[in-house]
């Protein structure tokens, strides 16, 4: 039997996760859909967590006992603690601030931060959110339509009449299927779907701050203060993407250009696409789908107490059991940077949507399915002897000669294995078709691999290729006998020195 290079290094990471981390599942709190899309850490160490029904609880992790903070939200899909007692939650109609003013332990009042984005009914118009940036702004995502429903009669915010239908057209009824090729796979028609908004905490001041999104469920900051977003598989996106977003930006799906002041281009969706390649920002990472994820989530920083992945950013998973590292990469000023897959071979399981540290330094995971992939309920991951783990801490890409070379350090020192060291790359298609098959594969040739004196430090020289992703398999490296945590290594070649 063939086997990919992928099922030989899955071993060892199995082995490796199995090892080195504990993980705990928590009761469901009773007469609840155990569906989580929000969590956040209090100070005392309880977890606040909204639930796909519309409630906000609270989780007591010593009595393992769960109590009611509020309900009646509209499918919240995030949540930051601004205290014990108040809440800022993104529901699907906006983002609202709840707060316990009488010290009962219950809300009292829900105020309307901001709700200044257009609605139309469809289904797929999911907001994400929020992640609070180092300039104390709220940061929100919000979802384009899809073709797989039309819009309601009643709508919020303006129209936009670029679009093959009218808005008598746009409306679902029996014939929408019809009629539905011609709305666009994903569309934009009313403001700001398929962007990213910047809030004041009191909503006074609002910022349309970049656009091109297409179902961005992840948004967070990593520990530089630059805003992560990841997004999903799908038209125009070959596979799902990893970005590092700037104001101003546009990120690939055409749909929500009509947004952008003084767009004046017509339907973005009919542009040639070599112009909009040429518009939109590259890729940070990518993560080939089905492979190492099908549907990442939200991004979050790891804390000091988990020794060598300290300061990284940690990816969610809806679809695999495991979660994903980012260790980022600096070429030409354009960050890019190595995706590596988390906790192989433990009981984690999937459905990983939202993250949170508490103040023990315990990763919680918030799962949920929403009626498609993923699991449900809260997990609780902490760490055995992070300390003495073996595992990649960064990943940089250099200039050598005429040629380039990954510079890589470990945690621990390599002591055999670099003999097996492996390595192919690929890439996929940016298209309006949905997803992409992979293309430009090619298996890489390496160099003798250098090893720095302290062992810590492997210098691998390659020829790279601009834009691709570069896979490199290391599950033959040891430390003494023990495997590496995270063993294959993607990086994206947007930019090279």
């Amino acid at each position: 039997m063939i086997r990919h290079l992928s099922y030989f290094a899955a071993l060892g990471m199995a082995a490796a996760s199995a090892a080195s981390f504990t993980v705990e599942t928590m009761p469901n709190p009773p007469g609840v859909d155990p569906q989580i899309g929000g969590i956040d850490a209090l100070p005392d160490g309880r977890i606040a967590a909204v639930f796909h029904r519309g409630e906000l609880l609270i989780f007591d992790p010593v009595a393992k006992t769960w109590s009611r903070f509020a309900e009646g939200l509209q499918e919240p899909l995030g949540i930051v603690a601004e205290s014990p007692s108040a809440f800022v939650v993104m529901q699907r109609a906006e983002l609202t601030r709840i707060k316990d003013t009488d010290g009962d332990g219950k809300a009292d009042e829900y105020e309307t931060v901001y709700d200044g984005f257009g609605l139309t009914g469809n289904y797929h118009e999911f907001a994400f959110g929020p992640a609070k940036g180092p300039d104390g702004f709220y940061y929100i995502a919000l979802n384009v339509g899809s073709n797989g429903a039309g819009v309601r009669p009643e709508i919020r915010g303006q129209w936009s009449d670029l679009g093959d239908l009218d808005r008598t057209q746009m409306i679902h009824d029996d014939q929408w299927g019809k009629r539905s090729v011609d709305a666009g796979r994903m569309y934009s028609r009313v403001p700001y779907r398929g962007w990213i908004m910047k809030v004041s905490p009191d909503g006074k001041t609002v910022v349309p701050y970049a656009c091109g999104f297409r179902s961005p469920d992840g948004i967070g900051f990593d520990r530089d203060g630059q805003l992560l977003v990841t997004d999903n598989q799908g038209d125009w996106r070959g596979t799902s993407p990893l970005y590092t977003v700037k104001e101003g930006g546009f990120y690939g799906h055409p749909a929500s250009l009509v947004w952008r002041e003084s767009w004046a281009k017509g339907d973005p969706r009919k542009l040639p696409v070599p112009e909009l390649d040429t518009l939109r920002t590259k890729e940070t990472a990518r993560f080939p789908q089905g492979e190492l994820a099908n549907s990442p989530a939200q991004p979050v920083v790891f804390p000091a107490s988990w020794g060598p992945f300290a300061g990284q950013t940690l990816l969610g998973e809806m679809n695999q059991n495991r979660m994903v590292r980012f260790l980022p990469d600096e070429v030409n000023g354009f960050r890019q940077g190595t995706l590596i897959p988390m906790f192989d071979g433990t009981s984690l399981g999937n459905g990983n949507h939202r993250l949170t540290f508490g103040p023990d330094g315990s990763l919680w995971v918030g799962k949920t399915h929403l009626s498609w992939a993923g699991a449900e309920g809260l997990k609780r991951i902490r760490g055995n002897g992070l300390g003495s783990i073996f595992t990649v801490k960064s990943v940089k890409l250099e200039k050598a000669g005429d040629r380039q070379a990954l510079r890589i350090a470990f945690s621990q020192p390599v002591t055999d294995g670099l003999e097996g060291v492996k390595m192919n790359r690929f890439s996929y298609k940016y298209q309006e078709e949905y997803g992409s098959p992979k293309i430009e594969e090619a298996e890489v040739t390496l160099d003798p691999p250098v090893l720095s004196a302290d062992g810590r430090e492997v210098l691998l020289g390659f020829d790279a290729k601009l834009g691709s992703i570069h896979h490199l398999v290391l599950s033959s490296l040891k430390n003494g006998g023990e495997s590496l945590e995270g063993a294959e290594l993607y990086y994206q070649a947007s930019e090279l020195p």
